[in-house]
C-alpha cells in the first residue's frame, strides 16, 4: 500500500478557540464566531456551544434558538491568518512539505523529514508546541496516504491524535460510515443510500463499473477509497485559480436600480482583490441567490484578462441582462474571475480562502 507517511493536522475550533485564548472572559462559554443580524451565519462554533447542536454554516438565528446564552464575536480575519501563519511556523520545522487545505488545517508529509522523528512522534511534537507557543489545541490524523489521514484527524477530537497503519485500514474502513468519507456529502450519500451503500465494507464490495455509471469519475475515487489506496502526493505549492467576492444583502432586494448599485460596489472590491493577489484571468462569473435560495450563474470569457473596473463593470451589466428584466427578489450576488491566463505572483498563501469560507 505503500510506505508514505502524511499527517493532517487540524486546528480545534479554531476563530473560537483563538477568541476564547485572547479574551479570557469567553473561556468555557458558548461562543459562535460571525455575524449577528438576520443574514449571519456561524463560522465556527466553541465546543460548549456544540453541546447545543451549533455547527457552522448554520444561521445565526437558529444558533441563538438552539442557545440562548450564545456569545457571538464578529470575526477578525487578520488575527485568525496571523495565528494560522504562526502554526505553519511550526510545521515548518518538520518538514517543507506543507499542503494547506484551509486557514486551520494541512497535510504534512514527513516520510523523511527534518528531525528524524517518526511520524507519530512529529505529530504528537506539532501539538505540543501548538499548545505550549500558542496556547491553542490541534488534533491529528497519522496514516501512509491522504485520506485516511484526513480521516484519523476528526476520530479523536478535539485535542486528539489517531493512527491508522496498513495493517488495520481495511478492517477500519470497513466500518466507516459513508457519510465520513472524504468526497461525500449530503447529496452523495444520499445516493449510496439509494444503492445500498451505508458504509465501507458495502462500498468495498460495490464494483468499479457501477460506481462509474452512477458517480462518473468520482467513482474510481470511491472505489480507491473503499480499498485504502489513494495516490496523492502532498502538494506545497498551490496556485491560485480564482478571486472572487459576494455580498449577502440584509433585506432582499429587487430594483434594477439597487441591484446595480450593488453590482457596482461588488465590482470595485473584485478589482482591489485582483490588485492585492496580482491576479488575472479572462472569465468573469456573475452569481446571483435568490430569496428561495435558489440560485444561478452566468459566465463569460474573453481574449484577454480581466483587470480593471472598465473592463469587468460592462461586464458584468451584461451577464445581469442575460437573467432578463425582472429579476425575483435577490439575496446574494457574487462576481470572480477565473481561467488565469497569466498570473504576477504565484499565489503561495493560499490556504486562506477568498472570500473566508465557513471553517469547521
Amino acid at each position: 500500500m505503500g510506505n508514505r507517511r502524511i499527517i493532517h493536522i487540524d486546528m480545534d475550533a479554531f476563530f473560537a478557540s483563538v477568541e476564547q485564548r485572547d479574551h479570557p472572559d469567553l473561556r468555557g462559554k458558548p461562543v459562535a464566531v460571525g455575524f449577528d443580524g438576520p443574514r449571519g451565519v456561524v463560522a465556527t462554533a466553541s465546543y460548549e456551544a456544540r453541546k447545543y447542536g451549533v455547527h457552522s454554516a448554520m444561521s445565526m438565528i437558529a444558533a441563538k434558538r438552539l442557545c440562548p446564552d450564545l456569545i457571538i464575536v464578529h470575526s477578525d480575519h487578520a488575527r485568525y491568518k496571523e495565528v494560522s501563519m504562526q502554526v505553519h511556523e511550526i510545521f515548518a520545522k518538520h518538514t517543507d512539505l506543507i499542503e494547506p487545505l484551509s486557514i486551520d488545517e494541512a497535510f504534512l508529509d514527513v516520510t523523511e523529514n527534518k528531525t528524524g522523528l517518526s511520524a507519530v512522534e512529529t505529530a504528537e511534537s506539532i501539538r505540543e508546541e501548538i499548545r505550549h507557543r500558542l496556547n491553542l489545541t490541534a488534533s491529528a490524523g497519522v496514516s501512509y496516504n491522504k485520506f485516511l489521514a484526513k480521516i484519523a484527524s476528526d476520530y479523536n477530537k478535539p485535542d486528539g491524535m489517531f493512527v491508522i497503519n496498513e495493517e488495520q485500514a481495511l478492517g477500519f474502513i470497513a466500518a466507516l460510515p459513508i457519510e465520513k468519507f472524504w468526497g461525500v456529502g449530503p447529496k452523495v450519500a444520499q445516493t449510496m443510500h439509494k444503492i445500498g451503500i451505508f458504509n465501507g465494507s458495502q462500498l468495498r464490495q460495490c464494483s468499479l463499473n457501477h460506481l462509474t455509471e452512477v458517480f462518473g469519475k468520482a467513482g474510481q475515487v470511491y472505489y480507491d477509497f473503499a480499498h485504502g489506496i489513494d495516490g496523492r502526493k502532498v502538494e506545497p505549492v498551490r496556485v491560485r485559480k480564482s478571486v472572487g467576492c459576494e455580498q449577502t444583502f440584509v433585506s432582499d432586494i429587487n430594483k434594477r436600480s439597487a441591484i446595480l448599485i450593488e453590482l457596482y460596489h461588488i465590482v470595485l472590491e473584485l478589482t482591489e482583490r485582483l490588485r492585492k493577489n496580482g491576479f488575472m484571468g479572462c472569465t468573469l462569473t456573475l452569481k446571483i441567490k435568490y430569496e428561495d435560495f435558489t440560485c444561478v450563474t452566468r459566465s463569460a470569457t474573453l481574449p484577454h484578462p480581466l483587470e480593471k473596473k472598465e473592463d469587468i463593470l460592462p461586464l458584468a451589466k451584461r451577464l445581469l441582462a442575460q437573467l432578463g428584466q425582472h429579476l425575483k427578489p435577490v439575496r446574494l450576488i457574487g462576481l470572480s474571475v477565473s481561467n488565469p491566463m497569466t498570473t504576477k505572483k504565484q499565489w503561495v498563501e493560499g490556504y486562506l480562502p477568498f472570500p473566508v469560507e465557513n471553517e469547521s
